[in-house]
């Protein structure tokens, strides 16, 4: 591990943080076990100031159409933070707070808090957007990539959840703001719960997780072999322009999501 990271330890679970890195969970261990993907494609980085693909990386604003770079062509995709450097606020062995003010392409002034909790049987993750000056539509979430399998031989992880409905997806991969019956995967799908997301990943004979969050949408993507991404955020994909959620002075945005597990 790199000087640049910080390693929150609760008995035998280990979070890894990458400030330097997108600000993002690194690594997360549980008896050894590493629970997120490594390579290049790793760890669960923040969504924010907005989750999945904003249609043609435009979205209106105060009346002003706002231009973002096109990092998904023909869309810009998961916010502007995950490749950019965190500030470290403050850590002890079981939390830490990051920070990221952010800037350009953005193109209002505001910050991002994250807080990381570790305990023994779960990692609890809040992010809020707060701004001082103009109101701006936003969006938080979280993207893990989850390992499809724990160890060496392993049985493929099983995902249990009971959505609501499913966003209609289009060829353009957003949502066509039709809601249907959930279908079977393999999915790169939004996904309703009103009462709360609420996931269960299964690796059979080694982990049950949870993925918990009083938010209503999560975007479900598992049609990569190594990995499996269960995604808690505030809105759904193309948000910007369909669910605009304005972060005021006095109304900062805030969201959490907790993962919390028990051995099998």
């Amino acid at each position: 591990m790199s000087s640049e990271e910080i390693t929150l330890a609760a008995a035998d679970a280990q979070a890894v943080l990458a400030p330097a890195n997108g600000g993002r969970v690194a690594g997360l261990r549980i008896d050894g076990l590493e629970l997120l993907r490594q390579g290049e494609r790793f760890g669960c980085f923040p969504m924010v100031p907005w989750c999945g693909r904003v249609r043609d990386g435009r979205f209106l604003s105060g009346g002003a159409v706002q231009q973002m770079p096109l990092n998904a062509p023909p869309h810009a995709i998961h916010g502007t933070t995950r490749e950019s450097p965190w500030r470290v606020a403050s850590h002890t062995d079981t939390e830490a707070v990051l920070t990221y003010d952010l800037v350009d392409p953005w193109p209002y002034p505001g910050r991002v808090t994250q807080v990381f909790t570790l305990t023994p049987d779960a990692l609890t993750l809040t992010m809020s957007v707060e701004t001082y000056e103009s109101s701006f539509p936003a969006q938080i979430g979280w993207h893990p990539w989850f390992n499809r399998t724990l160890g060496d031989g392993g049985e493929d992880v099983r995902l249990d959840f009971a959505p609501a409905w499913q966003e209609e997806r289009g060829a353009d991969h957003l949502p066509t703001g039709h809601r249907i019956d959930p279908r079977p995967g393999p999915w790169d799908d939004c996904f309703g719960m009103p009462d709360g997301v609420d996931v269960t990943l299964t690796w059979p004979g080694r982990l049950e997780l949870k993925v918990a969050s009083r938010e209503e949408w999560v975007v479900v993507y598992d049609e990569q072999a190594e990995a499996v991404c269960v995604e808690p955020q505030t809105g759904p994909p193309n948000g910007l322009n369909t669910h605009p959620r304005l972060v005021t002075p006095i109304d900062p945005l805030e969201a959490a999501t907790t993962w919390s597990w028990r051995r099998l």
